[in-house]
């Protein structure tokens, strides 16, 4: 009996962990699946036409490239990556205040509002040299475009979220007495977190290109500058380094955020709200 009472927490430990499994399979396995099958069609195809490095390189190439500079990628991808975390936090900080600004004033909202939609039909790219000229070619100009790039999404998520709370849950504190302020802390704000991560994962996406553009338009160091330099060289394999290096930075602040977001409000993934 002993034995068979130690066994059972065992054999479900061991079917939790297949469960896990199986589950990360059927999420993560059709994705890496294609992603495999792309590089390698990528490499036959190089292979067969005999295309020239310089025109087109090969996974080989970039790998092989990545290992070689792979102390001089390190430290431009420091400089990119600072950029994009700096920018991303003041699109968040910034983003939430004026989402809330538009939220509490009725005013704001209808003098703004159409302002900030209107504003999206300016290419954030055409900015970056007005960012260069008036901030220089140090940090700041990057760290605003980056912003620009996320601010609008985490604004619109945080309006749409605030504005889409269920109307009964504010008469029910309404009949508690509840003050303006109580029901935005109760009911308001953590109704409409969902949709604020939503806005900022579309947000962190967007960082590292914002960074990207930013040093195009005018640096002395990043992965942007380095991709310039290369492509002035003909190192295509370069090139492909750096949007590696800038596509793993993207996926992993994306990552962070979800995270962020799971261990905020666990309740709402269990709920099925995101």
């Amino acid at each position: 009996m002993s034995g068979q009472a130690d066994l059972a927490p065992a054999q479900s430990a061991s079917t939790s962990r297949s469960r896990a499994t199986r589950s990360a399979f059927a999420r993560f396995g059709p994705p890496m699946l294609v992603v495999v099958l792309t590089i390698a069609l990528w490499e036959l195809v190089i292979q067969i036409l005999d295309v020239p490095s310089y025109i087109w390189s090969s996974p080989t190439q970039i790998v092989e490239t990545i290992q070689e500079r792979f102390p001089d990628l390190m430290g431009h991808a420091a400089v990119t990556l600072t950029e994009t975390l700096v920018g991303f936090g003041f699109a968040v900080f910034f983003g939430l205040a004026f989402g809330l600004l538009l939220h509490f004033s009725v005013m704001a909202r209808r003098s703004l509002y159409p302002i900030l939609i209107a504003s999206q039909s300016i290419p954030t790219v055409v900015l970056a040299p007005v960012f260069v000229l008036v901030l220089g070619f140090g940090l700041w100009p990057k760290v605003s475009v980056v912003a620009l790039f996320c601010f609008f999404p985490i604004v619109v998520g945080t309006i749409d979220g605030l504005t889409s709370v269920d109307r009964e849950y504010i008469r029910m504190m309404l009949t508690l007495d509840a003050s303006r302020m109580g029901i935005f802390r109760r009911v308001e704000f953590p109704s409409a977190l969902p949709q604020i991560f939503t806005g900022m994962r579309v947000g962190a996406t967007y960082a590292a290109i914002g960074a990207v553009f930013g040093e195009w338009a005018g640096s002395q160091s990043g992965l942007g500058w380095q991709m310039l330099q290369a492509k002035g060289r003909l190192d295509t394999a370069l090139v492909f380094a750096d949007i590696v290096f800038i596509t793993v930075m993207a996926l992993s602040l994306f990552g962070i955020v979800s995270l962020v977001e799971r261990l905020t409000i666990p309740w709402a993934r269990k709920g099925g709200v995101t």
